[in-house]
């Protein structure tokens, strides 16, 4: 959500701001209705100076037994009655058309996000690792032979339809495996409080993180109104949702393994083969809240918390920043992480760390009470994903497999393995 009083001191920056996302000046429009709606509160705030006036009159005529006076101040008083009520529903109208334009409106990029169209305008700024040099041809996680027995689609297209997997075997336990070694890591090495959180949330709270009310066709909604979450983003953020806290409450670090659900509406025809992109799929999250003066360094730390769990799974990746027209509807500023898949030879994105300032905190009317005593600030949001298991899954199966159709696990999921690291060809692990 925007600041309406930014809008009104400077409509020519919002509009450029915009127009680096690509998206047309709307200021023009906003100012309009806001003006209308001011004009309206105005009139009723007239009105009721009148009202009062005629009031205090009404029984001053009937004592000095003005009856002529008296009538006509009781009319006036009934008729300003009336143009209140009007006025004042016109101005909630009116005032409602504005919030619903103003949650419409994307976030303004920060000053040092790089001006773009697409994902060919994103910059790379770190690279990790290197891609290993295979004997053979590597294959794709499903062509893998030693997966193919516990990664069915065939029969998740069955009970489900499209783009959902039936994981089985070895390979589901892998999948556990990398999601409890996410949790560990974020927990015990980067300070992250684990939450358990809902997967379905009232519209409110997809409205407080920027899904509702412009992106609802990207989401499931149950018959009873409750939403599927696509992250959980939104059950973290929300946590202070309509809350005012003390600044000494600040920062809040939060982690979170969920399934997550996203109706992929504009995506048809894009990576239907495999698991790379489905309806149903499990994510560690990270959301941070914090003060506006610490948001950049949070965002440099959160991405350091999700890169480090790649480090530490030997998969090579990349870092980018995302040029203005490819990032996301709430986001200032995004860093992708890219995993290296060499079955598809590329990197494909396997996190986004984003920092909101205090766009979804508007929408949330989230602050903090000054340690100083001022007056209450909104806070600033950030999430991050640290690491989407399924993606992760697909990046340790295709760079650790061998040409005899085995894999080779990495030694840090040994743990949770029972310190069996390879995935044989029944599917088992040994």
């Amino acid at each position: 959500m925007h600041d309406i009083r930014a809008i009104r001191e400077n409509p020519a920056a919002f509009d450029a701001a915009l127009a680096r996302r690509g998206d047309a000046p709307v200021s023009s429009q906003i100012l309009a209705v806001d003006e209308e709606r001011r004009a309206r509160i105005l009139a009723a705030e007239t009105a009721q100076a009148e009202q009062n006036k005629a009031s205090k009159e009404v029984g001053a005529a009937k004592a000095r037994g003005d009856e002529a006076e008296f009538e006509r101040l009781r009319a006036l008083v009934t008729e300003k009655k009336a143009e209140i009520a009007e006025m004042q529903a016109e101005a909630k109208e009116l005032d409602t058309q504005l919030a619903d334009m103003l949650s419409r409106i994307a976030n303004l990029p920060a000053d040092d996000v790089p001006d773009g169209a697409d994902e060919t305008d994103n910059v790379e700024i770190n690279r990790w690792g290197t891609p290993r040099d295979f004997a053979f041809v590597p294959r794709e996680h499903f062509d893998i032979p030693a997966v193919q027995n516990g990664m069915d689609f065939e029969t998740a297209a069955k009970l489900s339809g499209a783009r959902f997997v039936l994981l089985s075997g070895g390979v589901a336990r892998i999948h556990r495996a990398l999601a409890q070694f996410m949790l560990d890591t974020h927990t015990t090495e980067n300070g992250l409080t684990e939450v358990n959180g809902p997967v379905l949330v009232l519209s409110e709270m997809m409205q407080g993180t920027g899904q509702l009310p412009k992106f609802g066709e990207d989401s499931y909604q149950t018959r009873e109104g409750w939403w599927l979450i696509p992250t959980s983003e939104v059950s973290l953020t929300n946590i202070v949702n309509g809350s005012t806290v003390e600044e000494s409450y600040l920062p809040r670090r939060y982690t979170s393994h969920s399934l997550c659900f996203r109706s992929e509406a504009g995506s048809a025809g894009r990576d239907t083969r495999g698991m790379l992109r489905q309806h149903q799929f499990e994510k560690v999250e990270m959301v941070s809240i914090t003060h506006p003066d610490k948001s950049d360094e949070e965002q440099k730390r959160m991405l350091r918390c999700a890169e480090g769990v790649l480090e530490k799974l030997g998969i090579p990746y990349r870092t980018v920043v995302l040029c203005t027209g490819d990032m996301g509807f709430g986001a200032r500023r995004t860093f992708d992480i890219e995993a290296w898949l060499p079955g598809q030879n590329t990197y494909r994105e396997i996190s986004s760390v984003s920092t909101c300032g205090d766009f979804q905190a508007r929408r949330m009317n989230a602050r903090f009470k000054p340690a100083d005593g001022g007056k209450p600030q909104f806070v600033h949001t950030l999430n991050g994903s640290g690491l989407a298991v399924g993606r992760c899954l697909i990046a340790v199966l295709e760079n650790g497999q061998n040409e005899d159709g085995t894999v080779t696990l990495p030694e840090v999921l040994a743990p949770y393995l029972a310190g069996k690291l390879t995935l044989a060809l029944d599917g088992t692990l040994v």
